[in-house]
């Protein structure tokens, strides 16, 4: 299994439960209980073929009990010896997106997970996987073979059911994906300014854009577009950045964006500073502190429609005169 804090959700775009990750669905918004656009500080490498020895081979390397002494070792505890060179101009950021095929192993050779075995290569964001991975991927070239040598604090760290003590991984580099820059935060994006509107909760606010549309209820689904912010300036999530809104219902999102929106009219778009009791209250890898988003309510979507049970037997209509 590649790595990555359960299942990697074959690797698929990414991600964040809070962080809003929009892709069209409720996953897309700050979640009340996951992480967004989150999984995880721990990804999975997902598919690909066994094949000789090799790098590409899944027969463990002689030297897989121990890294051997012309190993390179980092402040971190990562070590890692260069199989096949490459040269490049640009090795990827934290942030990137790569494509790898790999093979890991425990210690004893036991092959454990191998994108070659499933015959294709493995596409996910660098910062959503183990951190032995996160960072010895940006000491790499596309082009380039690598083992690595990951101690158990830098790999899954003894979570039940997943590889235990340091793991050994060869890693082929095939493809870098950088995101796009992100967008500049507002100037007020430390604090909210004396003429923001406050609520007993807590949550502060201004408007951005007015406009007379309907106001949604805490049940309604929503269609929005957002970014965030932490209050240094970093963005963490953008369904603009993403070119697509995001949809969820408003109930099922952090309580700063169920109180918030109910304040807006559709076609209106405000600023929110969001108290982290407001907002993801310190659950691990979730954005952390006071968090900043402006939002555009689009639209209030009709409720979906309820599913028919195909496999359901009809009941017999009653007969006239019963």
């Amino acid at each position: 299994m590649l790595p990555t804090y359960g299942v990697f959700m074959r690797l698929s775009a990414l991600l964040f439960a809070v962080f809003l990750a929009a892709c069209g669905s409720s996953e897309d918004a700050p979640k009340t209980d996951e992480p967004e656009k989150a999984p995880a500080t721990e990804a999975k490498p997902a598919e690909a073929p066994a094949v000789p020895k090799g790098p590409t081979s899944m027969e463990a390397p002689a030297d897989v009990a121990a890294p051997p002494a012309d190993a390179k070792t980092s402040e971190s505890g990562l070590a890692w010896k260069v199989i096949t060179p490459a040269t490049c101009d640009a090795k990827p950021s934290p942030k990137a997106t790569v494509t790898v095929h790999y093979s890991g192993w425990t210690t004893d050779g036991r092959n454990f997970d191998s994108s070659h075995k499933r015959g294709k290569p493995t596409t996910f964001p660098l910062n959503k996987v183990i951190s032995g991975w996160t960072e010895g991927l940006q000491l790499m070239c596309p082009g380039e073979t690598t083992r690595f040598w990951i101690p158990e604090d830098l790999a899954y760290k003894g979570r039940k059911g997943a590889p235990a003590g340091m793991l050994v991984f060869d890693v082929e580099l095939i493809s870098i994906k950088e995101p796009p820059p992100p967008i500049p935060a507002p100037a007020d994006v430390a604090a909210a300014p004396a003429a923001a509107k406050v609520t007993e909760s807590g949550l502060a606010w201004t408007m951005l854009q007015e406009a007379d549309g309907a106001t949604p209820a805490a049940a309604d689904r929503v269609r929005v577009d957002y970014t965030g912010w932490t209050t240094d300036g970093e963005m963490f999530d953008s369904s603009v950045q993403r070119g697509r809104p995001a949809v969820f219902p408003l109930n099922k999102v952090i309580a700063g964006w169920t109180e918030g929106l109910q304040l807006l009219k559709v076609g209106e778009k405000a600023r929110f500073w969001i108290p982290e009791s407001l907002a993801y209250k310190g659950r691990p890898g979730a954005p952390a502190g006071m968090l900043v988003f402006d939002v555009e309510l689009l639209e209030i979507l009709p409720p979906p429609k309820p599913r028919i049970d195909v496999n359901s037997e009809p009941k017999p209509k009653k007969a006239a005169g019963e």
